[in-house]
């Protein structure tokens, strides 16, 4: 594997902005920044999401059927 030093790389940051534009690229590192960060809380605590599913289930149940049905 070639190693990259700091001139390859300048070249290829380089090319990524004039290819992306700068506006482009900054939406995609906060979309990058944001999914790593969700990641590593769903790493930390697997068990919010199911807490939240599980309340959010229970709430629906207790309010009953949205509408009556329709009768023919």
């Amino acid at each position: 594997m070639p190693h990259l030093g700091t001139p390859e790389l300048i070249l290829i940051l380089v090319i990524v902005v004039a290819v992306f534009g700068a506006g482009k690229l900054a939406n995609l590192g906060g979309a990058l920044g944001k999914g790593v960060r969700d990641f590593r809380t769903s790493l930390k605590d697997p068990d919010a999401k199911k807490d939240d599913e599980i309340a959010e289930a229970t709430k629906a149940v207790s309010q009953g059927p949205v509408a009556a049905p329709a009768e023919p």
